[in-house]
């Protein structure tokens, strides 16, 4: 019995079917590589002509209260006048008090507070220990260039570029201070870590670069002294003086 040949298991009709659904895949194959080729260099091209983000100068503003910031809504204006990403916040407040929509009117205040505050007593050595803890806070980032001191009570006399500008038009910090001729206020016994010609009296609100800021969080020598001869109920030294007596001590 004579076998039957493969051209008469598969008629022609056939076999043309099966050549043209290969050739069909075929070509659907090297389409897809050839969308995905055109893909991928229209993506390398954007990456190429797309710069990399870079982040700018952050100015940290570090706020100092009791509980709430009465004026938060002032603030949350200011902020919104920042586009860029170019602040941060750091809010020192009585341990266990949180900033949440309960406690404050602004989004960029939510969860601002820092973790480890302290008790603080006015015009004791506890209010310039709640402003390193702001600063050792804000120098975590790396992109805090420069650190303002405020309080509960500040307010912005101007929008949020002018003042980015002018805090990081300077290499400077922002210190006032002058000669104290009132008696009473300098403690003999600070000598000679603190000389009485270096006794000065200024405001505790200052403008800090970040070199400043770590002197000041790296402080050993100074901060003692006001701990132990610095009391409000002496009517002595305050806290006020510390930062003035730091500008004799740091280079500019």
């Amino acid at each position: 019995m004579k076998r039957r040949s493969n051209s008469q298991k598969f008629p022609l009709h056939h076999r043309w079917k099966r050549k043209l659904i290969i050739l069909l895949l075929v070509g659907l194959c090297l389409g897809t590589v050839a969308l995905m080729e055109t893909q991928y260099s229209r993506i390398k091209k954007l990456a190429i002509s797309s710069p990399p983000f870079v982040q700018k100068p952050k100015i940290a503003f570090l706020f100092i209260a009791r509980n709430r910031l009465p004026l938060d809504i002032v603030w949350d204006a200011f902020f919104q006048g920042d586009k860029e990403n170019k602040f941060s916040i750091y809010v020192h407040s009585r341990p266990g008090f949180l900033l949440n929509k309960a406690t404050t009117r602004s989004a960029y205040f939510l969860g601002r507070q820092v973790n480890n505050s302290i008790q603080v007593e006015w015009g004791e050595a506890s209010m310039i220990q709640a402003e390193r803890v702001l600063l050792q806070n804000a120098l975590e980032d790396l992109h805090n260039e420069r650190f303002v001191f405020l309080s509960d009570s500040c307010i912005p006399l101007y929008n949020f570029s002018y003042t980015y500008d002018y805090i990081m038009s300077t290499s400077t910090s922002f210190v006032d201070s002058f000669a104290d001729t009132k008696e009473g206020r300098y403690n003999p016994k600070m000598h000679p870590v603190i000389p009485v010609e270096n006794w000065r009296k200024g405001s505790q609100w200052v403008v800090l670069t970040r070199k400043h800021a770590e002197v000041v969080v790296k402080d050993d020598v100074v901060f003692p002294v006001f701990q132990w001869h610095c009391k409000a109920s002496l009517s002595t030294c305050l806290l006020c003086d510390y930062f003035a007596i730091w500008k004799e001590y740091i280079p500019c």
